[in-house]
């Protein structure tokens, strides 16, 4: 008899994860509004290891709608806006108390790009004017006692404006490409290191007034590679030796992916079935080759409704082409923690730039990526609030989605336009959250025998469940977005080899589980750092707890 129910849960487990999501209907969602007045339109966003939410603007915006605390302000003779600054451009938003902080960063954030390191410390790179060439860091904290701090080091050895980032293996963050810029770099450098040229970013620019291949889309493949991904073509790169291993066949449809067309990128969840080895990339929307000009010229064409999967890691890899149920740009492009893909914010017409869109698409979808064809897309519930040019996305550790900004303006206007400077933050939850859902299936991790994890080694997981499941568990671990620009930077969702779940005890109406989990093999698999692990079970998600891998 127990060897028929080992055998069943193996069967289960094998055919996670289609056949156990395929129990869940799809629910619309509910939006809930969280901060009528965060102070500071979220332009960039990231969730830390702290519960916190990190968000900021750029500093020449003029006055914000928050000031800096403790009678603080600050003096930048090189601010075009306001040399003298008493409000904030940033804000720590603290999950657990539903309350906003001012931070103070010093130079220009604007279109910036950011990536955690192996210790937790957000770095933040580059921005506009003076902050061009910045690298800035901020340690999270729980006590409100953490701000931004300029690194006294060597700068960057280029003015990175709309350029990208990701974590390497080796900790290092690799920073590719920005406005007229047509190499790559590292944070930190070594000792007289300076940019290393690309002439891929040159070759897949549209002309010189309209880039098209701004923000790159990086995802680090499972050969320890760079997938990057500008304007309609990709290629990937050892950076290392500054060599094009591989050239992809460009994705088919008229129009380009990257800023300032706007498209969005994912890397589809690793699985530890294939030791991590199979890599798809995702890439939704963007706009007709003449989009730009014709948004320059007040005509909103619409956006592309396109989207394309191709498994890098194949030998004669090729695009997949499917349709979304609409016409998208500007989105942000989210991993759940159940493996899904939320879409989220955008506009059906229009390009990315001051007031350069229209018509703000307000429901989110959501993607199934093992469903068939045809049957991988959900229209979810519409937010009241449009969420435009410069809006920004992040999963949170209990599985909702928050949502900010948007402002097409070049500063803050509250009123008197369509689309006003944004300051409201609201949270969105998927299905997953809904009640009915979470009763029958919703688990809750009560213990880990560690939270700082070498790879390749073992931990168990304590959990419980209510007593009516009988089917399959996962252990996802996922690195949070570095969000700007629909460009979710260094996002990735492991799904972890674990052992039959074990019975600990059965009472109340929940059963306790004790499951050991096994770590991603190294560092090219899951770049050191810290992760969410969320149990889910058939589809549900826990509140994830905060793991380290090393």
């Amino acid at each position: 008899m127990v060897l028929k129910v080992l055998c069943l849960v193996s069967l289960l487990l094998s055919l996670w994860p289609w056949d156990a999501e395929a129990q869940l209907a799809v629910k619309p969602g509910r939006w809930m509004l969280l901060v009528e007045n965060g102070g500071v339109s979220a332009m960039h966003m990231t969730t830390t290891r702290k519960n916190t939410v990190v968000m900021f603007d750029r500093t020449n915006f003029g006055p914000s709608q928050i000031q800096l605390d403790n009678g603080r302000c600050r003096d930048n003779p090189q601010d075009t806006a306001l040399t003298h600054d008493c409000t904030a451009h940033s804000i720590e938003y603290k999950i657990s108390t539903n309350k906003v902080r001012p931070l103070m960063i010093f130079t220009d954030t604007w279109c910036s790009s950011g990536a955690f390191t192996a210790n937790g410390t957000l770095v933040q790179t580059g921005g506009f004017r003076d902050g061009s060439r910045d690298i800035r860091y901020f340690v999270p904290c729980s006590d409100g006692n953490c701000d931004w701090n300029n690194f006294e080091g060597p700068k960057l050895a280029a003015d990175r404006w709309y350029a990208a980032n990701q974590i390497l293996p080796d900790n290092r963050i690799i920073v590719v490409g920005g406005t007229r810029m047509f190499h790559y770099e590292f944070v930190p450098k070594a000792p007289g290191e300076g940019v290393f040229n690309l002439p891929f970013l040159l070759q897949t620019r549209t002309s010189a007034q309209v880039e098209n291949n701004l923000y790159p889309f990086l995802h680090l493949s499972s050969d320890g590679n760079l997938f990057i991904f500008a304007n309609r073509d990709s290629i990937l790169l050892d950076y290392k030796t500054n060599t094009v291993v591989k050239s992809f066949p460009r994705m088919p449809g008229d129009g380009p992916r990257n800023y300032p067309s706007t498209g969005s990128s994912v890397m589809l969840p690793l699985s530890s079935s294939d030791g991590f080895a199979k890599v798809e990339v995702f890439i939704c929307g963007g706009c007709p080759d003449n989009g730009f000009a014709q948004a320059s010229a007040g005509n909103f064409t619409a956006a592309l409704s396109s989207c394309g999967r191709m498994v890098i890691t194949d030998p004669n890899p090729s695009w997949s082409m499917e349709d979304m149920p609409g016409p998208r740009t500007m989105s942000d492009m989210l991993i759940l923690p159940n493996g899904e893909i939320i879409i989220i914010n955008g506009a059906v017409k229009g390009v990315a730039g001051w007031d350069m869109a229209t018509d703000p698409v307000l429901t989110p979808y959501l993607y199934r990526p093992a469903a068939p064809v045809g049957q991988r897309f959900f229209t979810l519930a519409a937010t009241t609030i449009p969420r435009m040019y410069h809006s920004t996305g992040n999963l949170m550790p209990d599985g909702r989605v928050i949502v900010g900004g948007s402002n097409p303006h070049g500063g803050y206007v509250l009123t008197g336009t369509n689309f006003p400077t944004e300051l409201r933050l609201e949270a969105y939850s998927p299905y997953y959250l809904d009640k009915v859902y979470t009763d029958s299936f919703g688990p809750k991790i009560l213990s880990l025998s560690s939270s700082s994890i070498s790879f390749a080694t073992t931990f168990r997981v304590v959990f419980s469940v209510p007593s009516s499941v009988t089917s399959a568990i996962q252990f996802n671990a996922y690195a949070p977005s570095f969000t700007t620009h629909t460009n979710s930077m260094n996002q990735r969702l492991l799904g972890l080899a674990a052992g039959t779940p074990r019975v600990v005890s059965n009472a109340r109406g929940k059963v306790v589980y004790s499951s050991s989990v096994t770590a991603p093999p190294g560092a090219v698999a899951a770049p050191p750092g810290y992760y969410m692990l969320f149990v889910v079970n058939n589809g549900v998600p826990s509140t994830a707890k905060w793991i380290r891998f090393s």
